[in-house]
């Protein structure tokens, strides 16, 4: 799915809640999926605030991430720093999370053999999977290294 028809289902979106596409939605929106970064709505206000043009308020970046995450657009993460993360996702294939708990980095990955045990456990349950996440919390190998620790991957 390219950018255009992402920005045209999102119109698309806006409409069944009696929204239009505005300049101001739309720069929200170009930024966030300009990115491949994590980044949170005040990382997003400021990056926005930097851009040249017709400025968009703190409320107005919050009120469209809302819009996003409900149209499913964007997910948020709580990566444990006070705030929520976010990441556009249309486009993009399942991944996972691993979250430093000491300098905030997120590192995504994808392992297929936790996906067949997380569908397998699943089946057993007679659970009816519609979406899922997984965050793995714990300490990057540079942060482990200066806490005298190992990281997993280390051992």
């Amino acid at each position: 799915m390219n950018h255009e028809q992402i920005v045209q289902r999102f119109e698309r979106f806006l409409k069944t809640r009696s929204l239009k596409l505005t300049a101001q939605r739309r720069k929200i929106f170009d930024r966030a999926f300009g990115t491949h970064e994590h980044f949170s709505a005040e990382t997003l206000y400021g990056w926005l605030k930097d851009e040249p043009g017709e400025n968009v308020s703190r409320a107005t970046v919050y009120r469209t991430l809302a819009l996003l995450l409900d149209g499913g657009f964007v997910e948020a993460l709580d990566a444990g720093r006070g705030e929520l993360v976010y990441e556009h996702v249309l486009g993009h294939a399942h991944h996972d999370h691993m979250v430093c708990l000491e300098c905030g980095k997120i590192e995504e990955f994808h392992d297929e053999r936790i996906e067949e045990l997380q569908l397998e456990a699943c089946k057993k349950k007679g659970f009816q999977l519609v979406s899922h996440d997984l965050r793995l919390r714990g300490y990057c190998r540079g942060c482990a290294k200066k806490r005298g620790t190992r990281s997993a991957s280390a051992t």
